[in-house]
Parts: C-alpha cells; sequence; structure tokens
C-alpha cells in the first residue's frame, strides 16, 4: 500500500480565497483587529476557514504579536481538590479570553515552585497566576523583569508586592464557631495544618480570638490530607481525647476525620460535631455530608485573570456562606 500522502496545510490564503476577500482581512477576523470588519464579511470568513478546516497558527500568531497566548498557573497542590477547582474556574475564565493554560504543581515545595516559575519564564508566558507553597518567596522582581504580570490568588509570600486575591479566611471561621456554639458547643476545637503559615494560620487566628482562655488545649495540629486526620482521629478516639465539636481548615482534613470516625464508631455529628472552611463540590457528597464555609473560588479565579489584564482592578471582598448540612448537627 503506498503511503498515504500528508494532508496539505490550509493557509489564510486559502480561506481568502474561498471568501472573496483580501488575507488581510482574513487576519483581521482570526485576531480580532486590529481593523474593524462588516458582520457579513466575517461570517463569510468564519464560513470559509470552518469549511476548509483552517486553524491559526498561534505559533506565528506569537511571533508578530510578541505574546504566546498562554498563561501559567502554579498551584500549591493539584491533587488537593480545593486547588484543582480552583484551576478549573481560572482556566475557563482565560478561555473565554482565548488564552491557553500551562499548569504547574509545586506539591507544597518552595523550591520547586520557583523552578517553575522559571520555566514558564523561559516559556514566555504571557503572565503567571500563582497559588503560592508556603515559603516559596516573592517571585514578582522576577516576573518584572521579564516583563510579565504576576497575580496570587488564595495564598501569596508574606510582604509581597504583586496583587493577591484571598479567600475569606477570618469569617468563615468565625461563621464556623457561632454556628457551633449555637448549637450548645461552649468549647470548639481547630484543626490546623503543620505550621502556622498562609490562609490556614489566619483561619486558625481567627478561631483562636473566640476559642476562650485555653486555646491551645483545643488546637489540633496534622497535615492537609485525608490520610493524617484520619490518623489522628483514631489517636483521639484511642486516648479518650475527641473535642466535641470541631472546625477543620480544610476539607481534606474534615473527610479524613469523618473516615476515621466512622472506622473507630465515633457517630457524627452525635458524638462529633464538625465543619470544614474550604467547601469543594465533593464536600457534599460524603457521609455524612459536610457542613462548610463555601470558599467563592470561581470568583476569586476571574478576579485573579481580570487582574493579569487590568492592574487597575478593584477585586470586593472574599465571602465564604457557611452551607448547613448534617455534619455539624443540623
Amino acid at each position: 500500500m503506498a503511503p498515504r500522502a500528508d494532508k496539505p496545510t490550509i493557509t489564510m490564503a486559502d480561506v481568502a480565497r474561498r471568501a472573496g476577500t483580501s488575507t488581510a482581512v482574513v487576519s483581521y477576523v482570526m485576531n480580532d483587529g486590529p481593523r474593524a470588519v462588516a458582520a457579513a464579511t466575517r461570517e463569510r470568513v468564519l464560513a470559509a476557514a470552518a469549511e476548509l478546516g483552517y486553524r491559526p497558527n498561534r505559533i506565528a500568531r506569537a511571533l508578530r504579536s510578541r505574546t504566546s497566548g498562554v498563561v501559567g498557573l502554579i498551584l500549591a497542590d493539584s491533587p488537593n481538590p480545593y486547588f484543582g477547582d480552583l484551576a478549573r474556574h481560572v482556566e475557563r475564565a482565560l478561555d473565554e479570553r482565548d488564552r491557553l493554560v500551562l499548569i504547574g504543581n509545586a506539591g507544597y515545595s518552595a523550591e520547586r515552585q520557583r523552578r517553575l516559575v522559571d520555566r514558564f519564564l523561559a516559556a514566555q508566558v504571557d503572565a503567571l497566576v500563582i497559588v503560592s507553597a508556603d515559603g516559596g518567596g516573592d517571585v514578582t522582581p522576577q516576573a518584572e523583569a521579564a516583563g510579565v504580570p504576576i497575580v496570587y490568588v488564595h495564598h501569596g509570600p508574606d510582604g509581597g508586592r504583586a496583587p493577591l486575591v484571598e479567600a475569606d479566611n477570618r469569617h468563615a471561621a468565625q461563621e464556623a464557631v457561632a454556628h457551633l456554639r449555637g448549637h450548645g458547643h461552649a468549647r470548639v476545637a481547630f484543626l490546623s495544618g503543620p505550621h502556622d503559615g498562609g490562609p490556614v494560620g489566619r483561619r486558625r487566628a481567627a478561631w483562636q480570638a473566640l476559642a476562650g482562655d485555653d486555646p491551645d488545649a483545643l488546637l489540633l495540629r496534622c497535615a492537609y490530607t485525608r490520610a493524617d486526620a484520619d490518623a489522628l482521629i483514631r489517636r483521639l478516639v484511642a486516648d479518650d481525647a475527641v473535642p466535641r465539636a470541631l472546625v477543620t481548615a480544610t476539607d481534606e482534613q474534615a473527610i479524613g476525620i469523618l473516615s476515621g470516625a466512622w472506622a473507630c464508631g465515633l457517630a457524627v455529628p452525635d458524638e462529633l460535631a464538625l465543619i470544614s472552611l474550604d467547601g469543594t463540590p465533593e464536600s457534599a457528597h460524603t457521609a455524612p455530608a459536610l457542613t462548610v464555609t463555601r470558599q467563592p473560588l470561581r470568583a476569586m479565579a476571574e478576579h485573579a485573570v481580570e487582574l493579569v489584564f487590568d492592574p487597575a482592578f478593584q477585586p470586593p471582598a472574599a465571602h465564604a456562606p457557611l452551607v448547613v448540612r448534617r455534619s455539624c448537627g443540623c
């Protein structure tokens, strides 16, 4: 059998011939400018492009415009559903602006985050959106030297020069504590991370301001994983030290608490009332379903993308409403 001939490349000139117009007009249509094109002509060009199977050459367009059409997104930990959902919304907001997204996972490693920034800048991304890993340091000087705008979302370095779109950390923790106290729980424990950096530290501080005279006795810690939270609640059950009410900093920890509690025969919410401060979609599908403060991830993503293109944009304050389900005792 003879080898199949390569499919010929369809060019703007081919589209122009089919549409009965000039290549310049085709370029204006495909690049949304710089000159306006009459609606009827635009439709004719798009129809011709569709018939021929023409696809704009992004590389060639990047060389002409000196932009790549690609935005780099660095996540603190991509397997975490909270960050995965945030990434989905960032990608959608950038797609609406005809931008591709290049995603990197820092895995909570400050060193890996720095390497990703270097690689993305070397790839000539048009902008960077970063969910910073703790201790990652401010990479704004690197980005500015390359002429690349940068925006932090959810978490940024202390003293960072780039804009930060934050989650609702303080009010979310306050709402959770107030709701559990409304159920009659005078002492509400808090499950923090291994240390107090970033958004979790701000959530812990808001809880501590309401915790009473001995917050240390009510402060628990574990890594931001289901396995570590599962192991923690099993130890607390074994030591007869389970708090009556608990706010977890993240959904991943809350899901681990539910798993370990079930394995130990600890009834939620009858023996342990539980609220989480993330509100990812899968929190609605646990057993029992988690009461959460739902972080406005879509709005945060859209505000971060808006800041990429308009540094003067002033994003409104985030608000995480309480979503009442079964785990709190309602």
